[in-house]
């Protein structure tokens, strides 16, 4: 059986950054989630990292599960009256069978053994429950600023992404979803023109500084400085320093976020 140290964990080492600099879902997404649950008894939290979107269900559901393969990452998590959490893997979570309204799942599906994961779904879910597979690609400022970081993204770091990444880069299109699919919200004005209108946007005001550690968070950047022994960021600072050259100024920062939705028949 697997067990949570399998798993290829790429946030445990900057779990308190990770819980520091990672955006927010606006509440407009978890109004959405508990109206089409068939109730708001219990919903489950998947890969919940630091609690991001449980906290969020907690203000909608009786009780919250929320479960990560990495206890570093769940020390960081938000507490919660209604919230339990739980060291476990998707594939295997030992929630009792047929309980949970809701199921979702924020920037971490991609990481999971799809078919292993939709079986425990299956088991654990009560009739009609709802599956919510969520994702945020990558933020949005001004044109100027936005390309100094799909540059990053694309030719700095680009090579030391997994491959399951393309996953978010699609928008959740082109996963794996054999379920009852639900129409999500779409917003009108689109925030990212390279995409599809996403359904709803996350946002937060940040210093130039605060940006740079969100940008820090990221996996690849990790991995780019395990292998390199330097910080990526140094090929982008200047550039970045003169789209931004106010550094204390707060910007709006906003995150194009896309959801599946289906019922579990």
């Amino acid at each position: 059986m697997d067990s949570p140290e399998s798993y290829p964990d790429h946030f445990s080492t900057y779990a308190d950054r990770y819980a520091r600099y990672r955006p927010r879902y606006p509440a407009a997404l978890f109004e959405f989630l508990a109206g089409v649950a068939p109730r708001r008894e219990l919903a489950w939290d998947v890969g919940t990292g630091n609690g991001q979107c449980a906290i969020g269900l907690a203000e909608h559901f009786r009780r919250v599960i929320a479960t990560d393969a990495s206890a570093a990452q769940l020390a960081h998590a938000m507490a919660h009256a209604r919230i339990e959490y739980r060291v476990a893997l998707a594939e295997s979570c030992d929630l009792a069978e047929g309980g949970v309204d809701l199921i979702s799942i924020a920037q971490a599906i991609h990481w999971f053994r799809f078919d292993a994961f939709y079986e425990n779904v299956r088991r654990v879910a009560r009739p009609s429950a709802v599956l919510a597979a969520i994702c945020y690609t990558l933020p949005r400022v001004d044109p100027v600023i936005d390309a100094v970081c799909d540059r990053y993204y694309r030719d700095v770091t680009g090579p030391y992404w997994p491959p399951d990444r393309r996953y978010i880069d699609e928008c959740y299109a082109t996963i794996p979803f054999p379920f009852d699919e639900i129409a999500v919200p779409r917003l009108t004005g689109a925030v990212d023109r390279a995409n599809p209108p996403p359904s709803f946007e996350g946002r937060a005001e940040w210093t130039r500084a605060e940006y740079a550690a969100y940008l820090d968070t990221w996996s690849a950047v990790q991995r780019f400085k395990q292998r390199n022994g330097r910080d990526p960021f140094a090929e982008i600072a200047d550039e970045l320093a003169a789209a931004w050259p106010d550094g204390h100024a707060r910007r709006a920062v906003r995150w194009p976020i896309y959801m599946r939705a289906g019922r579990v028949v």
